[in-house]
Parts: structure tokens; sequence; C-alpha cells
């Protein structure tokens, strides 16, 4: 079984890049994965790990900007190889707006139409765009490839996509979009190499709930809702990030208190969701064990399991009904307590916790007299990279 392709893959946030080298040919092998955290602040993190997740090294890293996080991420990488360039280097990209709904080999126009793109994700497409063009840089000959968060759902009912706004706005290409595409694609082929290709073909909702949290719904295998719209700060309370909000409140807080748009972004995306509410902090874990003593902690995670409850009930009606409801992201897959609290009061859809399965983490953690089949399926957004960077080397025989 001969593993012939060496391929990074690099999901670059708005204050973090995490990566992965993978081996791909026959089989897909992990050699490492890690992440550099918190760049641009003093207590910033880079840590690896092997494949069976043991640390190769954990150190405090300070990076100015990420210019610097990507040269010390490639400089280690580089070392461990012995100089050895990759083969390919595929990126997360967030959005792909109304240009992009596949994969794309990188190119200077592929920049320069990624340039006009980024008013539409401000917080996190310029970090990605900047790490493109540093791969470019150091591998001037290996290929690129962008796989778009946004691709997933390029093809859910337009009035799905519709805002109610006049046409010349929407022309402008302000729709809903929806995003976490990459981690629900490889949810679903989880799902059919666990259980076969009837179990993607059923009545699904996805939950991908960390850092960033959305769900979508999903019918034969397509998505066909989401939660998130026109950028990732919309749909449910996230951990920094407001989720929906009633524009009222911006026009509110920019003719009223006199904030300002950068403001506004700031508050909108760092300042807001758990971290808002609670006042102190953005960690669920931290937020759990601080709520019989801190009546603000217990309010944000009232409203975080309020929300998810809620959406789960409206994809529900979209769907027509509910087979399957899987949970993901590092709350989702790690949190049994916040699954509990999100599914309690959902029995009339069928869902039904097991308290001793789920205090487990087990894979599939659902009453057997449940309806709806209750998983939890750890996600793997690099490895989706991979295997779309694969694809296209394959198509062009490299």
């Amino acid at each position: 079984m001969q593993l012939s392709k060496k391929i990074i893959a690099l999901n670059t946030g708005s204050s973090s890049i995490k990566f992965a080298w993978y081996e791909v040919g026959n089989a897909e092998r992990l050699v490492f994965s890690g992440s550099l955290t918190r760049i641009g602040n003093r207590d910033g993190r880079f840590s690896v790990q092997d494949k069976q997740g043991n640390s190769i090294k954990s150190e405090c890293v300070a990076t100015e900007n990420h210019d610097a996080a990507c040269d010390y991420v490639f400089s280690w990488i580089l070392a461990q190889n012995e100089g050895r360039n990759p083969d390919a280097v595929g990126h997360r990209i967030v959005h792909g707006g109304p240009l992009f709904s596949a994969p794309q080999i990188v190119t200077p126009e592929l920049i320069t139409a990624l340039d006009t793109l980024s008013p539409y994700a401000p917080e996190h497409l310029p970090q990605a765009i900047n790490a493109v063009r540093h791969v470019a840089g150091l591998f001037p000959e290996t290929l690129q490839v962008t796989c778009f968060d946004t691709s997933f759902h390029s093809n859910i009912p337009d009035v799905a996509k519709l805002y109610a706004l006049p046409e010349s706005v929407r022309k402008e290409g302000v729709q809903r979009y929806g995003f976490h595409g990459l981690s629900y694609e490889y949810i679903l082929l989880e799902l059919k190499r666990q259980l076969g290709a009837e179990a993607v073909k059923k009545r699904i909702i996805l939950a991908h709930l960390g850092h960033g949290a959305s769900m979508a719904a999903v019918k034969n295998g397509k998505s066909i809702e989401t939660t998130m719209g026109f950028s990732p700060a919309g749909g449910l309370v996230m951990s920094t990030r407001t989720g929906d909000l009633d524009p009222g409140v911006i026009l509110f807080l920019l003719q009223q208190n006199k904030m300002t748009p950068r403001a506004i972004k700031e508050m909108v995306n760092r300042q807001s969701g758990l971290l808002g509410v609670s006042g102190s902090t953005d960690d669920m874990r931290e937020l759990l064990n601080a709520e019989q003593v801190d009546d603000a902690a217990k309010q944000a995670i009232e409203l975080f399991c309020y929300q998810a409850r809620k959406n789960i009930g409206a994809l529900s009606v979209v769907l027509g009904g509910l087979d399957t409801l899987v949970f993901t992201g590092g709350i989702g897959e790690h949190s049994s307590e916040i699954r509990s609290r999100i599914c309690s009061g959902l029995e009339f859809l069928g869902i039904r916790v097991d308290k001793r399965k789920n205090s487990k983490n087990s894979s599939v953690i659902s009453q057997k007299r449940g309806e709806v089949e209750i998983r939890i399926i750890k996600t793997n957004e690099e490895l989706m990279i991979a295997r779309h960077t694969m694809k296209i080397l394959k198509k062009l025989n490299l």
C-alpha cells in the first residue's frame, strides 16, 4: 500500500493556525498535527501531537502577527522533514462568497478574487489569504488548493438563502451562505463509513458546537438549511460571537452610543456570546464549574442551551421530522452536561438521551426507545482539506 503524496492542511483562524501533515495515496496517514494559538498575544502556544495524540512539542510562543506565525509554523514543519517540500498545501477558506462553491487551485487570479471577498469575512479571510501568499513565497512550485467552508451549503434551496432586502443589496452577494461545511462534509462521510450509504439519506441535524457553533439540516445527504447566515457571526450563541442579532441593535449602537463600525465588529465577534453574558470567560468548562456560585455564568450556559434547543426544533420542522442528531466540535464531543441540557425537553421529537452512555461520551448516546438516534462523532476538518487536495492532485495526474 503505497503512500505517495505529502500534503499539509492549513486551517487559518482569526488568531490561530491549525496544521496537519498527511501522507496520502491508497491510504491516509497522519504524520503529525498541531496549532499555534493566540497570535498577537504574549501568551500564545505552539503545540504538536503525533498520530496517536501524544505530545511532540508544547511551548509558549509570542508571535506578533500572522506572518510571524506562518514563519514559525513552517520553520518547525520543514525542520522535521529535513527540508523536504510538501507535494501540495490545502487551505481552509471560510468564505467563498458568490464566486466559489468548490475547491480551487491557487493562481494569482484566484488570490486577487479572494481579496475582493475579504469584506464578506473580515475576521477570517485576510489571515487565510496571507497564509496562501506566505506558502507561495516559501514553495513557489508547490500546488496550493483552497477549500471553502461555504461550499457544503451552496445548493440549499433559494428560499433558505434569501434575505428580505432590496434587490440592489442582494445583487452585491448579500445572502445566507452557511459555514462549518468542511466539518459537516467529514461527519457525513463518517456516518456513511460507519453505517452505510442509507444512513446519510435520512433526516439529519449536525450540531457543530465549539468556539464557533452552528447546526445544519441534512436531507438525502444534502444541506437544506443551516443556522449561520451571511457571516460566521450569525446563528447560535457562540464563545465570543453574538449569534443572531436584531439589526435594530446595531443601528441603535451606531446612532445613540456613537460606536464606530470597527468597535461594533470587535464587540460582535470578540466580546459577546458566552464571554459577553458571563462577563468572565468564554470557556464552557469554566462556566460549568462556576455556575453554582455565579449567576452570570449560569445565565450564559442557559442561553447557549436554549438557543441550541430552539434551533433543533426549527431545523426538525424544515426536515419534516428527525431521524439522526449528531454532536461534534469541542463542546459537542466532550461536554455530556451540555448535550444533556440541549436535549432536555425535546422528547416530543423522539430525542431521548441515555444518561450512562452520555456520561461516557459513547458513540451513540440515545436511549433504545428513542425514535431519534443521537451520535457523537469527532470532526476532522484538516483531513477533509487533505482529501480535497488529493483529489485535485489525482485529477492533474501529479
